[in-house]
């Protein structure tokens, strides 16, 4: 059966269909010994497909996992600064990657697979997975407050209302509870600063119906059959 390259590629766990089409660009993708362009299909039965000349893994099981990453971690598989990678604190045995991101300096929960599909089907816009995040800010104002409880616009990108809730509040200071319905890069961070409030701590605690609960920071744990399909 023939399919587009990237989703080969993506469903065999090596990188998510958006990083596979990238590599595809660069040329790091041959089939039958010719450089892959984007949209091109094989069978994988049948085609020799290649990624930086190695060939891909084979089908093995999928595999669902929660990290609850720490901060000073980043989620790219490889960083040009050498900075350490939320990758290395899960050793299951077979070779996974990050759904979607949480930036060095945030906290918390963090999914892993090798399941190409499921990861994109999580990251696209259209599938709309609620995130939900503690937060810790200073400068805090009611005003502000109504601010970060109203649609704002990110990067010409209107974002939805999120729901914000006050889990305590002391002078300037307040930890917030805020969920978001989409993922832009460091989205709380820049709601929050357009707000007039500084995050010093974040911390994703849910992803859709999945909670990070009490696994202990930088511990990592396979998903239940339930929070798989709850995703």
């Amino acid at each position: 059966m023939t399919e587009r390259i990237q989703k080969i590629i993506s469903g065999r766990g090596v990188a998510s269909r958006r990083a596979a089409e990238e590599m595809i660009k660069a040329g790091r993708i041959t089939c039958n010994g010719q450089v892959c362009t984007l949209g091109q299909t094989a069978d994988v039965d049948i085609d020799e497909i290649l990624v930086d000349g190695k060939p891909l893994p084979s089908a093995g099981e999928k595999v669902y996992i929660m990290l609850h990453k720490p901060r000073g971690y980043v989620t790219t598989l490889s960083d040009e600064k050498g900075r350490p990678d939320a990758a290395s604190l899960v050793s299951c045995g077979q070779r996974v990657y990050p759904v979607g991101r949480l930036d060095m300096d945030s906290e918390g929960l963090l999914l892993f697979t090798n399941d190409g599909e499921f990861a994109n089907r999580l990251m696209h816009p259209s599938h709309e997975v609620k995130k939900t995040y503690a937060v810790w800010v200073t400068g805090f104002t009611r005003d502000g407050l109504r601010v970060l409880q109203e649609p704002m616009e990110l990067d010409g990108y209107r974002i939805r209302r999120p729901d914000v809730r006050i889990v305590k509040e002391q002078d300037s200071k307040a930890i917030l509870e805020i969920t978001i319905h989409e993922g832009r890069n460091r989205q709380v961070r820049r709601m929050c600063d357009h707000a007039g409030m500084q995050v010093n701590r974040l911390k994703r605690i849910s992803e859709g119906a999945v909670k990070l609960g009490k696994l202990p920071l930088g511990q990592w744990r396979y998903l239940t059959e339930e929070e798989i399909q709850s995703l």
